[in-house]
């Protein structure tokens, strides 16, 4: 006997199966609904990471969160799960998450890419917590007065930050505070740390008051922190500047900037172009081209960590080709294919973790950051400059950059350069200056140089006149 299957018969049946398919994706998205946790590992320092994943019509949504840099939520996007593959994007911080669910453990097993690629297993539960001292964190309330405060930049950003005012009616002198590299919040927060929170309290005590804000488009700014470079940075500076001047507590004529690692290539540029710049404080600030830098920096780095010579330099030459695929191309794709063929054929990188690394060299962020030389700059600003670096300063090297910026300062007729002995580039006291030993640091600033830039700041404002 047989059976005959009609049409609608054959129909309803893959109506079904599709219904059934689509069922079963849907339970299986629901799988990577909750909180998940992990630890990031690079070169011995570790963060903790969490990341939370919500169902809506629209599918999945979610947000990271990284609880040793900040409170701050990271949206993602681009958040899918295929089988047992999880995938997203975070765009603010240029960063990119592929995982396989591990049965056996429980988790999802995968690579996180921002800037180079680092394994993270993600575990079913929240960030467990982490209680770490920090004796400088200042405790309120505060001997003066702290103000939210907002204002417009490029692009329609609007940059969110902090006040800090002395008590009293004013005028007061002032400085504005330019974070390092990354997206980095008001505080410059880091494994626990709030540097900027710590140095804004040490000045405002002395009398000088203190702007310091979340970079465009991380905590609670706006704007787009993935598409932003020297010209956005530049403006942001300006736009908090701009703000201070027009506040009646501020004397207009006494406005510095404060600049710490990149931030310390942004001041010049500012300060170049605005003499009514008070003064300029560079905090591990470059003096040499940053590609350089950036060599010297991977070299030291790298071998306090203890890798082998012949590995630095191998690594060494194969990132010089990239960075130089990057200088020369100008269209986006075109460089990311040639950058994934040199580190794929080079390192020997897996295509997918190349192609992600590759997307985040050809960035207008890492195009302008390996070829721009900051002595043109430092060379026009006429202002009073503050150069600090610690000894043990392994990102910033002391050796290779106070000279340069002296150098490069030599028109200048008010320039101080100290190199202040056994601190890293935190500014902290330090064994070996290696990144892996920031978070075990219960020092935040060394009071020392709190006091360097302190009392040089008083100094050069005090008996200044508005122009």
């Amino acid at each position: 006997m047989s059976i005959r299957v009609t049409g609608w018969a054959l129909g309803l049946a893959a109506a079904v199966a599709a219904m059934v398919l689509v069922l079963a994706q849907a339970a299986r998205a629901q799988e990577a609904v909750g909180e998940w946790h992990g630890v990031l590992s690079a070169m011995g320092a570790e963060l903790r990471i969490g990341v939370v994943i919500e169902s809506g019509p629209g599918g999945l949504t979610g947000h990271l969160t990284s609880p040793d840099q900040g409170p701050m939520k990271i949206p993602l996007a681009e958040l899918r799960m295929e089988g047992d593959r999880l995938a997203f994007t975070a765009p603010s911080v240029r960063g990119r998450y592929e995982g396989r669910w591990d049965a056996a453990r429980g988790a999802w097993s995968g690579t996180w890419t921002q800037v180079q690629p680092l394994p993270l297993v993600l575990e079913k539960g929240p960030v467990p917590p982490l209680v770490r001292n920090r004796p400088q964190v200042p405790a309120k309330p505060y001997p003066y007065r702290e103000e939210e405060v907002a204002f417009d930049s490029l692009g329609g950003a609007r940059l969110a930050g902090t006040l800090t005012l002395p008590q009293g009616p004013g005028p007061f002198p002032a400085a504005v505070l330019i974070s390092g590299s990354g997206p980095q919040d008001r505080d410059e927060t880091l494994a626990g740390h709030k540097p900027f929170l710590v140095l804004a309290d040490h000045l405002t005590r002395q009398g000088i008051a203190v702007l310091r804000y979340d970079d465009r488009g991380f905590a609670k700014s706006t704007g787009d922190l993935a598409t932003a470079a020297a010209a956005e940075f530049v403006a942001d500076a300006r736009a908090a500047v701009a703000f201070l001047r027009a506040r009646p507590e501020i004397d207009a004529g006494k406005v510095g900037l404060v600049g710490h690692s990149e931030g310390g290539v942004v001041a010049p540029l500012v300060a170049a172009d605005d003499p009514q710049i008070a003064y300029v404080v560079l905090l591990a600030g470059p003096g040499v081209p940053l590609g350089e830098l950036l060599a010297a920096q991977r070299k030291a780095v790298y071998g306090v960590g203890g890798a082998p010579p012949e590995r630095i330099a191998q690594a060494q030459a194969i990132l010089a080709r990239a960075d130089a695929a990057v200088l020369a191309g100008s269209d986006f794709q075109a460089v990311k294919r040639e950058v994934t063929s040199i580190l794929t054929g080079a390192l020997g990188l897996p295509a997918e973790a190349a192609a992600m690394q590759a997307g985040l060299m050809a960035t207008p962020w890492y195009k302008w950051i390996i070829g721009y030389d900051p002595r043109p700059a430092l060379s026009r600003v006429r202002q009073p400059v503050l150069a600090v670096n610690g000894e043990k300063d392994l990102q910033v090297l002391a050796d290779q950059n106070l000279p340069a910026i002296r150098a490069a300062l030599k028109e200048n007729p008010d320039v101080t350069v100290v190199e202040l002995p056994g601190l890293n580039h935190l500014f902290q006291t330090a064994t070996t200056g290696s990144p892996t030993e920031y978070g075990r640091i219960e020092e935040t600033f060394d009071p020392a140089a709190l006091k360097v830039v302190g009392d040089w700041i008083v100094a050069r404002t005090r008996d200044r006149r508005p122009q």
